[in-house]
């Protein structure tokens, strides 16, 4: 399965840490119904830190979006 860069609208926290509300992928606006979990990772050779979300879709699907912190960009795999 490999990762689709997306566009995301996210709410920024009291501390800074955004949170995904709306995803936006291939042109089609879905919402963040419900995180269904949330995780860090940390890359053990190049130490790339990624903030990883389980979500679900307003169109009833399961996404693993993360934001990628060195290029400041926003990746998505679709669970089936």
């Amino acid at each position: 399965m490999s990762e689709i860069k997306i566009q995301v609208i996210a709410y920024s926290g009291y501390r800074g840490e955004e949170t995904p509300r709306t995803i936006f992928l291939h042109e089609k606006k879905i919402e963040v119904l419900e995180i269904l979990t949330m995780w860090t990772e940390e890359g053990v050779k190049d130490r790339r830190r990624k903030r990883l979300f389980k979500v679900k879709g307003s169109d009833g699907l399961i996404y693993t979006i993360h934001y990628d912190e060195k290029f400041k960009e926003w990746f998505c795999k679709v669970e089936e």
